[in-house]
């Protein structure tokens, strides 16, 4: 029952911010709180004895990173706009869902929740760097825009894990009751991504002369670029036996994130990359799924024949 609500949750979250996006927009101050908040309480489940990185964390996080700048730099001779769209829809950490759609897969959970830890990292060190070069940093000295930008994106994704992690160890009991709460982060998700539809949808409801190619362009990327990582995390998992860890480690996105930072450091435009991304790997892991139901079925049905 539980899983048939949450399924209704996406649309309808972003059909509400859609549709109210004048009244869902002005919350939109209150996103990199709420970011904050998820990776708390997310960190919160992490103890520090668990995280174990290996060799494949580290081709991840470079093609995560190498991947979004290889990416931008060819699609950009096209059209910038488009490409910073197609960036962040690769460079942006793994979603901290994709542990649980990692679990239900039968993947290694550790090593999946350890690679969200590093790709936050990673992100976290990259981000202020690249986006020193795109969109309206640009115009300002490379020092000073480096420093701006570290000041906000840094702190949003470091610190959640050293506030886990000294609560786990300092407030114990403060710990336990965090932990009680964590299935808040669905609800704060939900919210959260009302927030950015309505912002995403208030910008482009706003432009003086709007291109809608440009708008299906990223959509088609995003859908291109989801498809592209879901398989090459396959493909070099596979070589390392973590097939669907590595799998959801590249393709499942912090969604939020990736919009969040695009309307903030690069073109508005560019977020319709990540909002059409929330849609696409949603159903990329809703087929998953039912494979895997399908297979367990057959394989029951199978045991019961030979039973019989």
């Amino acid at each position: 029952m539980m899983q048939s609500i949450r399924s209704c949750v996406l649309p309808l979250a972003m059909l509400t911010g859609g549709v109210f996006y004048g009244f869902f927009s002005r919350f939109s101050t209150a996103i990199p709180y709420f970011i904050f908040t998820m990776l708390l309480l997310t960190f919160c489940k992490l103890a520090p004895k668990d995280v174990k990185f290996k060799k494949l964390h580290l081709w991840l996080i470079l093609i995560q990173i190498l991947g979004s700048i290889a990416v931008y730099l060819i699609v950009s001779l096209f059209d910038t706009v488009t490409a910073q769209g197609a960036f962040i829809c690769i460079l942006a950490p793994t979603a901290m869902a994709a542990a649980v759609i990692t679990g239900m897969l039968g993947g290694n959970v550790a090593f999946l929740t350890s690679y969200v830890l590093v790709s936050n990292i990673g992100t976290a060190l990259a981000a202020p760097v690249i986006f020193s070069f795109m969109g309206p940093n640009t115009e300002m000295p490379f020092t000073d825009s480096f420093i701006y930008i570290c000041r906000e994106v840094m702190p949003l994704l470091i610190l959640p894990l050293l506030a886990a992690w000294t609560i786990r160890a300092a407030a114990p009991p403060l710990h336990r009751a965090l932990l009680k709460i964590n299935p808040a982060t669905f609800y704060l998700w939900a919210f959260s991504l009302t927030i950015v539809t309505g912002r995403t949808v208030k910008f482009l409801s706003e432009q003086q002369n709007p291109d809608y190619t440009t708008e299906i362009s990223l959509a088609a990327i995003a859908l291109a670029i989801c498809l592209a990582q879901f398989k090459a995390g396959k493909y070099i998992g596979n070589r390392y036996g973590e097939r669907i860890a590595a799998g959801q480690g590249l393709g499942q996105k912090n969604t939020i994130l990736a919009i969040w930072m695009s309307q903030m450091y690069l073109n508005p435009v560019a977020s319709v990359g990540p909002a059409s991304y929330v849609l696409w790997q949603n159903i990329v892991n809703s087929y998953q799924l039912w494979i895997k139901k399908n297979r367990d079925d057959k394989c029951a049905s199978s045991h019961e024949a030979r039973k019989k």
